[in-house]
């Protein structure tokens, strides 16, 4: 489920490190810089047959955004970064141009740290509970809908679908022409190539798991 707005999933740390030493002075270094993405984006855009006009239209980025982002003339934020990597399949680390490090035997994320999407209208929140690397591969997030608030999607990849468990209140779910109305407890199963939605008809929050599952 893709959304216009996103809060920060990826952390681009930039450090400025003076270090003084009693015995012999160290010439302080140059900041880090942020990944420049533009070679990457290049090459993943033109290797999907992708035009620029497209990419913009699957990931909500402008055109012109991408145009100076692959020119290297902007660095794109974490958001940015993200609707990218989800809309041309790949982990945000093929985005970064980073090694992906080996996975800890344990690791747990605050609840602070949880990054969250907002529907531009700000009834929908999506909580991102899947860890970054599977970002446009295996997603699951915590759903939560204001009534009358809609999560409309354009088309995934083909072979896309979704799982929806309803955790709280009732969501109507359309995907193309079919449509279900799914309550609590309940869990709906359903092909996201092709425009799709979930929607609150009632009169309090619903909330529920959403799981997106892209074909390898």
């Amino acid at each position: 489920m893709r959304l216009c707005t996103l809060s920060a999933i990826v952390q681009y740390i930039e450090q400025v490190s003076s270090i003084v030493s009693k015995a012999a002075p160290v010439k302080p270094q140059p900041p880090a810089q942020p990944p420049r993405v533009g070679a990457a984006l290049s090459a993943l855009r033109q290797s999907r047959g992708l035009s620029l006009d497209e990419l913009s239209h699957q990931a909500g980025v402008s055109k012109s955004m991408l145009s100076q982002i692959e020119r290297h003339q902007a660095n794109p934020t974490v958001a940015v970064v993200w609707r990218l990597a989800m809309a041309l399949g790949v982990a945000v680390a093929d985005l970064l141009g980073e090694e992906r490090p080996a996975a800890p035997l344990l690791a747990t994320v605050p609840a602070h740290a949880t990054p969250t999407l907002a529907s531009p209208d700000g009834r929908c929140e999506l909580r991102i509970l899947g860890p970054i690397e599977l970002a446009g591969q295996f997603e699951w997030y915590a759903l939560t809908v204001q009534p009358g608030g809609t999560l409309a999607s354009q088309p995934h990849e083909p072979g896309s679908r979704e799982h929806l468990s309803v955790q709280a209140g009732a969501l109507d779910v359309q995907a193309g022409t079919e449509s279900a109305r799914v309550r609590h407890g309940e869990t709906a199963r359903y092909a996201v190539d092709v425009p799709h939605s979930i929607h609150n008809p009632g009169r309090t929050v619903a909330q529920a798991l959403l799981v997106v599952l892209h074909p390898s």
